[in-house]
């Protein structure tokens, strides 16, 4: 996992192929999108804006993925996402290969993130990650959460 600011996003020592997807979905306003999935270069990379209300951490489950990295930002509101190493997925259902998610109930030693407006964090494939949680309670978020498959960042 590594995290961000979109105003500062090359303090982050992201990889090129990342800061570029970054730059080119941010580039397209998904602020003032409706939600809603847009491709932004075909199945190489695209984003889902996304509006929803947060839950409690223990009403959500951990999600993971092997074919994208999720660049997720925050538009509006604050969300805690709970999120563990590659490996630390539990109790996990059936992989559901055309959406490139398997779901989870727990993460071995999960840690704590919390995004405010403006911050993004990026998810590697294998990396379990339970977003949209509360901070202190329940509220609306606008966010957009970038896909991009991981031939773009492999060597």
């Amino acid at each position: 996992m590594i995290t961000g600011d979109i105003h500062q996003p090359e303090a982050a020592g992201l990889p090129q192929a990342i800061a570029d997807a970054l730059t080119q979905a941010l580039a397209a306003r998904p602020e003032h999108k409706e939600t809603g999935q847009y491709p932004l270069q075909g199945e190489t990379l695209f984003m889902n804006v996304m509006q929803f209300a947060t839950q409690l951490p223990q009403e959500k489950r951990a999600e993971l993925h092997r074919d994208y990295l999720d660049i997720q930002v925050l538009l509006e509101g604050e969300e805690q996402i709970r999120y563990g190493l590659r490996g630390s997925a539990r109790e996990c259902d059936a992989w559901n290969e055309e959406g490139d998610y398997q779901l989870c109930d727990a993460i071995d030693g999960e840690q704590t993130l919390t995004l405010r407006p403006g911050m993004f964090a990026v998810f590697m494939p294998g990396e379990p990650h339970k977003p949209g949680c509360h901070v202190s309670e329940a509220h609306t978020i606008r966010k957009v959460v970038i896909k991009l498959h991981r031939h773009a960042v492999e060597y």
